[in-house]
């Protein structure tokens, strides 16, 4: 591999996540953290998630995801339910208060992102976003 490069990208990848945390911690920028973000972006897309699911989602252990998702149950952003063939198993669904955050939070992101892209060229924010959505596949 071209070492180089991937010094580079290893470099740059830090000033993204600099670039994304000073998006996510501004207090203009919506209630949620980005795991909570996530979580509830993932539970939206894909209806009654379990936390095992979670878990293996975002390579988390089923403690840490099951503390997060108490966090959200708490501030109402999600509902639990128990799983009729399992009782000890329940999914999380998301509510209608976590539906507004989580639209809330989306708009004041993409706002920033906008804001960084904006002399990029559309061809360019094309193949950004393929290339970030190739990386961060499994």
């Amino acid at each position: 591999m071209d070492e180089k490069a991937l010094e580079i990208i290893e470099l740059e990848l830090a000033v993204l996540v600099r670039h994304i945390t000073s998006i996510t911690t501004e207090k203009s920028i919506g209630k949620l953290e980005r795991s909570a973000y996530l979580f509830l972006h993932h539970i939206a897309t894909h209806d009654a998630v379990g936390v095992k699911a979670l878990a293996e989602e975002f390579g988390l252990d089923v403690s840490t995801a099951s503390r997060q998702m108490a966090a959200l149950e708490k501030k109402g952003y999600v509902l639990r339910m128990s799983d009729p063939l399992d009782g000890r198993a329940s999914s999380f669904e998301i509510t209608d208060l976590g539906k507004q955050e989580l639209a809330d939070t989306k708009e004041a992101r993409l706002e920033r992102v906008t804001k960084k892209l904006r002399n990029w060229s559309s061809e360019e924010r094309q193949q950004f976003a393929q290339l970030l959505q190739k990386f961060n596949s499994k």
